[in-house]
């Protein structure tokens, strides 16, 4: 199933890559989640862009180009079936920033090495 997984993951990034909807910010497919009877595929995605707005504009876009990018996966990939496809943020990049973020408001607040020497 990884091996399944992996290629749907590269064929659709490459296929998100040549949407024209304008809806479709700058994604990344991180990865995707096969059942084990081929009949349902999450695809986790993430939005380079902060904006909550430019992000729910692409969980829409992304929606409404699921069938569109099914027949693509089904020209690309033999599969005796080809997965419906569910799009979903990726949530272990937003936790990745949260963790970051947190670090470096810890190191913000322990005093540096030249601020100790001094005291």
């Amino acid at each position: 199933m990884r091996r399944v997984d992996e290629q749907l993951r590269e064929v659709l990034a490459e296929a998100v890559r040549g949407l024209k909807d304008p809806r479709i910010g700058f994604v990344t497919i991180t990865g995707v989640r096969t059942s084990p009877d081929l009949g349902q595929a999450e695809v986790y995605y993430t939005v380079l862009e902060d904006d909550e707005a430019v992000r729910a504009a692409t969980a829409e876009g992304l929606a409404h180009a699921a069938a569109a990018l099914r027949r693509q996966l089904a020209r690309s990939v033999r599969l005796k079936r080809v997965p419906d496809l569910h799009f979903v943020a990726d949530p272990a990049t937003e936790h990745g920033q949260r963790i970051e973020a947190l670090l470096r408001e810890v190191a913000d607040q322990q005093p540096s090495a030249a601020e100790e020497d001094e005291g």
